[in-house]
């Protein structure tokens, strides 16, 4: 004899919370991002207010998201928090992590423009050439330059298609940005090194472009490796000049 299995029932509200979970994970909604309110959530799922104020409920009891008295309700930053504070935070300034993130930066970006020039939409490859024309434009400040190259990082990103790389970029923008603005900072006086990062940046977006997978991530290779040297050389000049200066100083004791 045959058994039927009791067919269970689902919540609307757990629904709900499988939806909103699914614009998180898929980067929809970023970590400390706004969502919609209940008014608006509830018309765009079709459902009551009070089944979008139960899902909220239980996605900040699971820690998704957080409420803010008279603020709204965001999604939880704790992503961004677990991989900068305070570690990461530290090994910001920290001056020989410089170079350990240029290597860690070699395996992320170049995975991420690999995917990139692989899975890229028009939107997607769209979005990449304007946040690349926004950190070519002349005449802006270290600070500006470094906040709209960490945009073009996470724009190849977000081309990815690949969740777990999209959401540790998002996570690690204020450690992406300190190293870059710290590279331009060392850099800002060689103008023939910033001219040619611009030119590597540009064979990074051209094989994104046209699809080519092999030659964005060779690309992104080239230019990390570039910056490395330069900064390399930089330090061991700046070591003679201060060993020079010691001698000096001892000689005129």
């Amino acid at each position: 004899m045959n058994t039927l299995s009791r067919v269970e029932h689902t919540k609307l509200s757990d629904v709900i919370v499988k939806q909103i979970e699914a614009l998180i994970i898929d980067g929809s909604w970023a970590a400390g991002e706004r969502i919609p309110s209940e008014r608006e959530l509830a018309k765009r799922f079709e459902v009551s207010r009070p089944s979008v104020r139960e899902a909220i409920q239980k996605l900040e009891a699971l820690g998704l998201v957080t409420r803010r008295q008279g603020g709204g309700t965001f999604v939880a930053s704790a992503l961004d928090k677990q991989v900068v504070d305070p570690l990461f935070d530290l090994l910001a300034r920290h001056p020989e992590s410089q170079f350990d993130l240029l290597e860690f930066r070699h395996a992320l970006e170049s995975v991420s423009a690999y995917f990139a020039a692989l899975r890229g939409t028009d939107t997607d490859l769209a979005r990449i050439g304007e946040s690349f024309e926004a950190a070519s434009v002349k005449g802006l400040t270290t600070t500006e330059h470094a906040h709209a190259l960490v945009t073009f990082y996470v724009a190849v990103a977000e081309a990815s298609h690949n969740l777990v790389l999209l959401h540790l970029v998002r996570g690690m923008n204020d450690l992406l940005y300190e190293n870059i603005k710290k590279n331009l900072d060392q850099l800002k006086d060689r103008s023939d090194v910033l001219a040619q990062m611009q030119v590597h940046r540009e064979a990074l977006v051209h094989a994104i472009m046209e699809r080519q997978p092999e030659q964005a991530r060779e690309a992104c290779h080239e230019h990390l490796a570039y910056i490395e040297n330069i900064l390399l050389q930089l330090n061991r000049e700046q070591s003679r000049i201060q060993r020079a200066l010691r001698r000096t100083e001892k000689a005129d004791a």
